[in-house]
């Protein structure tokens, strides 16, 4: 687009200069060549007005030694100049016999020097400014050494003309450049428009959309790179989808021997006091890693879920009174707290989505972080702003992407006891909910997690 708009004022400036050279010099010698003319026309009148017709000079005689013409009698220079024909010069001066004669203006207005060319026998012209009007003298020997006759022609015409080309000019330049920013800009957009589509289908790829498709496979441009780019996107929804319904198989495989592990070790917890004490320690480890098991297994059939495509349901929800219910229950205390006009929002949600967003952030604080210090509800940002703040270490800047990743851990975080899914299952929720999730600093120490969804008030 600046390539265009560029080009397009230099070549318009280029020849706006060139315009303005050739007219300005064909107007400025038009107007000398005619001020001259009408200047040596009245010149001629007053020539023959004084003198007749003049003595004629024997070409045998030497140069300057030519008889001069003879003023005629009875011949008064003022009434020869009243009758000289109208024109458009301003002024009409006469040097005759050592004497000044004059209609309009003043010889002192004119230079010197140019009143001494005229009275040496030469036509002269030159641009000159009188009472601050600018004008064209003219100077033309009438006859005689030292006699000469004066006009001066008003320029403010041919002035305000060139001033008028002048504004034309650079108004089309700037029309031009205009045009050319506009025709680049319109170029640029339909040169780059397959880019752009392929930029934003892309983004829409690496945002999890995995269906979405180039449409410009008949380009005959880009026609190949759409054809690559869309075999690419569908082998990678057929692997993403081969891998969620793995992981769902292999959860559901995993959940009868799961629940026969666990209600017998809940026998086992039952009759814990009958155990020998070398067994005791044994066992609670295995029902610890049992609990971590049966925690992975449910965190991989929601994955799975989604990775599957489940469009889940949605209803309106009251935020706070979710919230409430999720965050308490999790942390087994009261931890929320509410602020008034956060009581009345309301959002378009899935409701087992949402709610195992809250649940993973408190367990995270609870089992991770040295506890949940409280989950506040307010109004803002999107529309809602949930916060669940925790006692433990706080989270290093360069590990808050990495812990919404799957099986992604803080490596200076302390969090390493997790199985690295609850988090990167948060994110997915609160985004099928176009939300936001961040981590920041807690006053006081330790992390605190902000969601931000899209409520409104009911």
């Amino acid at each position: 687009m600046l390539a265009y708009g560029l080009l397009a004022l230099v070549l318009s400036t280029v020849l706006a200069v060139v315009t303005w050279g050739v007219v300005s010099d064909y107007l400025n010698n038009q107007r000398d060549s005619s001020a001259v003319t009408i200047t040596s026309d009245n010149a001629a009148a007053l020539r023959y007005g004084l003198f007749g017709v003049p003595v004629p000079c024997n070409p045998a005689r030497v140069r300057g030694e030519c008889d001069s013409p003879q003023a005629a009698d009875g011949v008064h220079p003022m009434d020869l100049l009243n009758s000289l024909p109208s024109t458009d010069a301003a002024a009409s001066m006469l040097y005759f016999e050592k004497h000044w004669y004059a209609l309009t203006g003043k010889p002192s207005d004119l230079p010197p020097d140019l009143i001494q060319t005229a009275l040496d026998g030469n036509v002269v012209s030159r641009r000159v400014e009188v009472s601050g009007q600018p004008v064209l003298a003219v100077g033309v020997p009438v006859g005689r050494p030292n006699e000469a006759f004066f006009e001066w022609h008003p320029l403010t015409a041919l002035d305000n003309t060139l001033l008028r080309l002048k504004l034309t000019l650079i108004a089309a330049a700037i029309a031009t450049a205009l045009v050319g920013l506009a025709v680049g800009r319109l170029a640029s957009t339909l040169a780059l428009r397959p880019l752009a589509e392929l930029t934003r289908v892309a983004d829409a790829v690496a945002r999890g959309k995995l269906d979405a498709r180039l449409l410009a496979e008949e380009d005959r441009d880009l026609g190949g790179l759409a054809r690559s780019f869309n075999q690419t996107a569908a082998a990678l929804e057929r692997r993403v989808a081969a891998d969620a319904r793995f992981a769902g198989d292999v959860s559901h495989e995993l959940r009868t021997p799961l629940m026969t592990m666990l209600n017998s070790m809940q026998l086992i917890q039952n009759h814990r006091a009958e155990l020998p004490a070398a067994v005791r320690e044994p066992v609670e480890l295995l029902g610890d890693d049992l609990d971590r098991f049966r925690r992975l297994v449910i965190d991989l059939l929601e994955i799975s879920r989604d990775d599957g495509g489940d469009r889940g349901s949605r209803e309106i929800v009251r935020i706070a009174d979710l919230v409430r219910a999720a965050a308490d229950a999790t942390a087994g205390r009261e931890v929320t707290t509410v602020e008034p006009e956060a009581e009345g929002l309301t959002l378009q949600a899935d409701k087992r989505r949402l709610e195992r967003v809250i649940a993973n952030l408190v367990e995270n604080a609870e089992d991770h972080a040295g506890g949940c210090k409280g989950v506040g509800v307010e109004a803002g940002g999107l529309g809602v702003i949930i916060t669940v703040d925790d006692a433990g270490p706080g989270i290093a800047a360069e590990d808050r992407t990495r812990i919404f990743e799957r099986f992604g851990r803080g490596e200076t975080s302390g969090r390493g006891r997790g199985v690295g899914l609850g988090l990167a299952i948060v994110a997915r929720h609160v985004q099928w909910h176009h939300g936001t999730i961040q981590v920041t600093t807690r006053p006081g120490g330790g992390a605190r997690f902000i969601v931000e969804l899209p409520a409104k008030s009911s």
